[in-house]
């Protein structure tokens, strides 16, 4: 509704904000985040945090763009461009299943072990790539071709769509779901009860890695090229998603319509206030006060 009153209005005295054009754009926008978040729902609900997301999410966008620019002359641009996005979930769902095997097994804070992986998958990302950004660039090539599809805005919205209602039904409607709020909402008596409390964690993690190498993907597509400093910040993005759609930090509590909704919260947020040229610095004053409020309403609400 502020949205909408607070909107700029156009030459015919229609509200920017309600423009259909607008309205996608945003919805392409929030999707990256809200591929994150989604998978970021599941680790906190387990009363853990993953902070290596966007640098997991630098990652796939650099093995994404080395692989289609080094493999630029071929013939069967569908198989390339199929192995490239290959390549860049199974590493990324590979750092997140190192991170859920140190989880698990080491029983080490995960704050811990994915601060270390931010920092030691940031780094695997510049050595890969030298530092520096790989242009994906524009023309008839393969890599050109791979970034003329997936920025599509239907790919791109029609990916987090399929993703909010696959995970949606793994965690309302699969055992697996049932044991990650277990898990979260008290994993001593989960342990006494004989859930697979590693298994679970281990998946947890791996599913947040994979997710944002999917988002990673996407990036590199948007963005025409690989870019090892992408993805700063998107942690914090992500988690802010989920916790104003409702997740508690301490683990149990949380749905994926939830999420959505707080992807969606912060989209509009940031598109009002781009609308109307709000200094970005104000922006991430907005937010983190959004957060703060939310983080109280939850606490008020758990009290009660």
């Amino acid at each position: 509704m502020l949205a909408v009153i607070f909107s700029p209005v156009a030459s015919d005295g229609s509200r920017i904000f309600l423009e259909l054009g607008n309205l996608s754009d945003i919805l392409r926008q929030v999707s990256i985040i809200g591929i994150i978040a989604l998978a970021m729902t599941f680790v906190i609900l387990t009363g853990g945090i993953d902070l290596s997301v966007g640098s997991i999410l630098a990652l796939s966008t650099s093995l994404t763009a080395m692989w289609l620019v080094r493999s630029s002359n071929v013939a069967d641009y569908g198989a390339h461009i199929a192995a490239a996005i290959a390549l860049a979930l199974a590493a990324s769902a590979a750092a997140g299943l190192i991170n859920g095997v140190v989880i698990a097994s080491l029983e080490i804070q995960p704050f811990v072990v994915t601060l270390a992986s931010m920092i030691g998958v940031r780094g695997l990302a510049k050595w890969l790539t030298s530092n520096a950004n790989i242009d994906i660039g524009f023309g008839r090539d393969v890599a050109a071709s791979f970034a003329e599809t997936f920025r599509n805005k239907s790919i791109v919205i029609g990916s987090y769509a399929a993703l909010s209602a696959l995970l949606w039904f793994v965690l309302s409607r699969t055992v697996f779901g049932r044991h990650v709020r277990a898990i979260g909402d008290n994993e001593r008596a989960g342990r006494y009860a004989g859930l697979p409390i590693r298994r679970v964690k281990i998946w947890v993690y791996a599913l947040c890695g994979l997710s944002a190498g999917v988002a990673g993907v996407l990036y590199a597509a948007e963005n025409h090229q690989g870019n090892p400093n992408a993805g700063v910040g998107y942690e914090l993005d992500a988690i802010a998603a989920a916790v104003i759609g409702g997740t508690s930090l301490a683990g149990g509590a949380g749905s994926i319509p939830g999420t959505i909704v707080g992807t969606l919260t912060i989209g509009v947020l940031t598109n009002m206030l781009r609308l109307n040229n709000i200094d970005s610095n104000v922006e991430m004053m907005v937010k983190a006060v959004i957060i703060i409020l939310a983080v109280a309403v939850q606490r008020r609400s758990s009290n009660d």
